[in-house]
């Protein structure tokens, strides 16, 4: 005994403020606590979906004739561009039986013709034309509600005009989607979308926005908590999306018809998460720091419209954040508590967050500089995300 009294005094390890001082008591508690919650998150998101597999396929003859027809549905707006590099990859996917419609949302653009052109190659091209808003509501989810009741199938298969297949050579991504469907009991299915990399730290931030963005969504249908998904890779049923009346409970919120739609119709049974490297999409990166902002606000300004439990839910994770290095760092200038242990303690947690982070980027095929920075791309978001809800999305924007 006396030999280790004497180990604990040089080494400084008095651990009799923290069973004696409330203060060190207290911030000891949190340090603990925020540990525990930011370990098991790391765990059950981002290992969940590093460790997700794709649906198996039995091949058998005659496989093909029972894959159900679909329709891919997006809305174009002065999208000309976009169309014209990106439309071939999905009007050329390898699937017996489907069309893609194309809602012309008041393109004052070469996007008419653009539609035209590939209409004449591609029969099952269909091109849905608006010339004036009727409607009066703000945003996409009225056009894209006219290209849904358009569809000829009900399997729905949803993306925007930036978004292409990531693979681009088997070109299997409506194949790959629709395997979530193999439960009858399945009708909504969700898939991730990705952002091309670029050598550069605002293409680095992009990419691990959206991993994070995704991994929560995904991770928490995983868990059988759905609560939205990503209208650049999406599918529903269009049975459900009439049956439960589409967007007309949120018409008036003009963002969100991919959110809002998932958030109020999907549940444990009923929503399947699919993902494999043929079922992602992938879009080009945001130009700037300020068109990336204003497609952030723009993508959260629907999440005060959560429950109350999912709200408190999806703070868990900042919050604990916050209070683990803010816990850290006052109990280090304290001088109260054993460096040796909160060093200890802080490594544990970056190595976990690491480790997890990369089984999720190998998954989602983002490359290695993601997961490495993860650590401080996290305390980055903290801020930003903070300074985004005080700031939200306002009625100019």
């Amino acid at each position: 005994m006396y030999i280790f009294a004497i180990k604990f005094e040089k080494t400084n390890m008095d651990f009799t403020h923290v069973l004696t001082e409330p203060y060190t008591m207290a911030l000891t508690a949190l340090l603990a606590v925020s540990f525990v919650v930011l370990v098991l998150y790391y765990g059950l998101y981002y290992f969940r979906v590093g460790h997700c597999r794709a649906p198996k396929s039995k091949k058998k003859e005659g496989e093909e004739e029972k894959l159900p027809p679909v329709s891919v549905v997006m809305v174009a707006q002065n999208d000309a561009g976009w169309l014209k590099n990106n439309l071939m990859y999905l009007l050329e996917q390898d699937y017996p039986k489907f069309e893609v419609v194309v809602v012309d949302y008041l393109s004052n653009d070469d996007t008419q013709y653009v539609l035209q052109l590939l209409s004449a190659n591609y029969p099952y091209l269909k091109v849905v034309t608006f010339q004036a808003n009727a409607s009066g509501y703000q945003g996409m989810k009225y056009p894209l509600s006219i290209g849904i009741k358009s569809a000829s199938y009900d399997v729905l298969l949803f993306a925007e005009p930036e978004c292409i297949p990531m693979d681009t050579t088997n070109f299997g991504w409506i194949k790959e989607m629709v395997k979530g469907y193999v439960n009858p009991k399945v009708e909504i299915v969700l898939g991730y979308c990705g952002i091309q990399y670029r050598g550069s730290l605002l293409n680095w931030l992009q990419q691990y926005d959206n991993l994070d963005y995704s991994v929560e969504y995904l991770g928490a249908a995983l868990l059988h908590r759905p609560f939205t998904g990503n209208g650049r890779n999406l599918s529903y049923k269009r049975s459900l999306f009439l049956k439960k009346d589409g967007f007309i409970y949120h018409y008036y919120i003009p963002d969100g018809a991919d959110d809002m739609f998932v958030n109020q119709n999907s549940n444990r049974r009923n929503t399947k998460v699919v993902l494999s490297e043929s079922s992602f999409t992938q879009v080009a990166e945001q130009k700037g720091v300020g068109e990336w902002h204003s497609y952030r606000k723009h993508r959260s300004s629907t999440h005060r419209y959560y429950g109350f439990g999912l709200k408190l839910r999806r703070l868990l994770r900042p919050l604990n954040v916050l209070l683990f290095y803010l816990s850290a760092a006052l109990l280090l200038v304290a001088g109260t508590f054993p460096w040796q242990i909160l060093a200890a303690v802080v490594a544990v947690k970056l190595i976990w967050q690491v480790v997890a982070t990369a089984q999720a980027t190998h998954r989602l095929g983002i490359k290695p500089v993601i997961f490495a920075l993860s650590p401080l791309f996290e305390i980055y978001f903290l801020i930003s995300n903070t300074f985004l809800a005080i700031f939200p999305l306002s009625k100019k924007s």
